[in-house]
This record gives structure tokens, C-alpha cells and sequence, in this order.
């Protein structure tokens, strides 16, 4: 019974889009970061272009940021109320906790978000770019972690998985079905 209800419950409240992170139409958009906050490449460095140097100072306040954890922020001159930064796991063969790190990025922005009152919140493929983690592992993940937050909350209206490219797409579109579907 759980489980029809979780199906049930998140059923129209994740999806995966094709886009750019920055334009989402949400209230928070998650940061695919490294652990010393640190403008990188990827979704990172459209996320700090877009933002503008402001973002950068925040988050030399803030410090550092261990790999599974996550910070918020403002989102200065993005069309959002609030970026959520998260650490994703290098790809190290998937023997080392990876998924579990993966998992926990997850987790922790969308308590991020609930804390916030933040209803709408954008994901991208967290650990997938130059950290190396396999994609349709990570959707997998990444999908299934955020139905079962989804399954224990209302407080989320919705999760998009904001996607890079056709390949990146497929697989968020299919595992967010795979976890959707009744």
C-alpha cells in the first residue's frame, strides 16, 4: 500500500526538462558544486555567470562544503528566490558510497528547500560532468531519492531534473517514469 501511495503522490511532481538551469521558472535551482565553493566549470560556472560576482562572495562566507552536504544562498540576479548548493560524489568505480553520497545531495537540498519554504525547486545531473558518475546511474539515484522524499511530503510541489542534452534527458525521463509509474 506505501508504495501506491508514494506512486501516487509524486505522480505529476517529477520531471525531467531539457533546458539551461539559469531561465527555470521555479523558486530554487540546486548548484552542482565543489567542496571549497569555488566558481568551477559545468552548471557551477553558468549558475556564477548568471548570478554575478555577488554569489562568489556569499560563498567564501560560507567556506567550504563537504561532499553529500548543502548550503543555500541568495540568488542575486537569477529569476529565482534561492540557489541550493550541493557537493556530488567522484565516480570512483561505485565501491566507495557513491550512490549513498549521491542520495544524500538530494535529501539534503530538498530540506533545504522545505526549511525554506521553497515549493519548486530544479535539479541538474548532480556528479555526471566531470565527476564521472555513470548517467543513467545517477538518474537512477538522483529519481528514486527524490520519490521517496516526494512519497513523505507535500511540502514540495515539484522536482524538475533541469537536463543538459538528449542523452541526459533520456535517462532522467526514464527513471523518473520508472519511479512515477503506478
Amino acid at each position: 500500500m506505501a508504495a501506491q501511495f508514494t506512486r501516487h503522490a509524486i505522480a505529476g511532481r517529477l520531471l525531467a526538462v531539457a533546458g539551461d538551469i539559469t531561465r527555470m521558472d521555479v523558486d530554487v535551482i540546486v548548484n552542482a558544486a565543489n567542496s571549497r565553493l569555488i566558481r568551477g566549470g559545468g552548471v557551477d560556472g553558468a549558475i556564477h555567470r548568471a548570478a554575478g560576482p555577488e554569489l562568489q562572495e556569499e560563498l567564501n562566507r560560507i567556506g567550504r562544503c563537504r561532499t553529500g552536504d548543502a548550503v543555500i544562498t541568495q540568488a542575486y540576479r537569477l529569476p529565482v528566490k534561492r540557489i541550493i548548493h550541493t557537493v556530488g560524489p567522484v565516480w570512483r568505480g561505485g565501491k566507495e558510497g557513491e550512490a549513498a553520497l549521491l542520495a544524500a545531495c538530494h535529501r539534503n537540498a530538498l530540506a533545504l528547500a522545505v526549511e525554506h519554504d521553497l515549493r519548486r525547486i530544479a535539479f541538474p545531473a548532480i556528479s555526471t560532468g566531470v565527476y564521472g558518475y555513470p548517467l543513467d546511474d545517477a538518474a537512477a539515484v538522483a529519481a528514486g531519492t527524490v520519490a521517496l522524499v516526494l512519497g513523505e511530503t507535500d511540502a514540495i510541489e515539484q522536482v524538475t531534473f533541469c537536463c543538459f542534452g538528449d542523452t541526459a534527458l533520456a535517462a532522467f525521463q526514464s527513471a523518473c517514469a520508472a519511479v512515477a509509474t503506478p
